[in-house]
């Protein structure tokens, strides 16, 4: 068993934002920076099917030198070595023809990922990536199982559960409650610092889109106490203060 797991470098999310030059970029001044957690979930499972079925674990990031303390946390969980394309991920569209291109004929057996990232919450690079190879793309994965070249899921879908059979290779965007997340032991910390990081430069420069602004969302106003029976009052409120009416 041959496995990728894509993994994402973003904001821990008790983590304060702000923005600088214009509200144009993100401060990531004393910002502490995790694996995204979604991600987590695909490395977890990653690891237990490793265990169960054998095979290799490869994790691959898009982004710069800061992000390989990331990536040794990820080596430290079990991953066996690591990619790190070295580039900004610009957008989904760049990352995704980033992970394709690393792994095209490189006979991954599944290619996981988290159902999206943290920090832009797009949802749409695995799709994408499934498009790129010519394989199929699932998301979100609930449940993945192995048996022979098949795989087994339950994906959520609106108002419930769907049951898929796919023949591998394909792409798998993951959530919980796929696996519970795994802490890294000291043995597999001193492990990761002689596991192979593999630096790449990228494939293509296609900028699909351009930032504009980046704002944050508007602050908590006070709350209003309205009398239980005093129902115009409330009515008012809400067709004319807060208009969701």
């Amino acid at each position: 068993m041959k496995i990728l797991v894509c993994i994402t470098h973003v904001p821990d999310t008790t983590s304060r934002i702000a923005f600088t030059d214009g509200d144009r970029k993100f401060d990531s001044n004393g910002v502490q920076f995790i694996i995204g957690p979604y991600d987590d979930y695909a490395l977890a499972r990653a690891v237990e099917l490793k265990e169960q079925l054998g095979g290799t674990i490869t994790v691959l990031n898009v982004g710069g030198a800061e992000t390989e303390p990331t990536i040794r946390k990820a080596l430290a969980i079990g991953a066996d070595d690591a990619i790190r394309v070295n580039a900004e991920p610009t957008d989904s569209y760049f990352v995704a023809a980033q992970i394709a291109e690393q792994s095209r004929d490189k006979g991954y057996d599944l290619i996981l990922m988290g159902r999206e990232s943290i920090d832009f919450n797009g949802g749409m690079v695995h799709g994408m990536v499934g498009e790129m190879l010519g394989i199929p793309s699932i998301s979100p994965v609930m449940t993945l199982d192995i048996e022979g070249d098949t795989a087994k899921m339950a994906r959520e879908i609106e108002g419930g559960k769907e049951y898929l059979e796919v023949k591998m290779p394909f792409v798998a965007g993951c959530q919980e409650p796929i696996a519970e997340w795994k802490i890294p032991n000291m043995r597999g910390i001193m492990s990761a610092r002689t596991k192979p990081l593999n630096v790449v430069e990228p494939a293509g420069n296609d900028e699909n889109t351009q930032l504009g602004q980046f704002e944050l969302p508007p602050a908590k106003g006070s709350v209003k106490m309205i009398d239980p029976d005093n129902v115009s009052e409330l009515v008012d409120l809400l067709k004319n203060e807060a208009k969701v009416i």
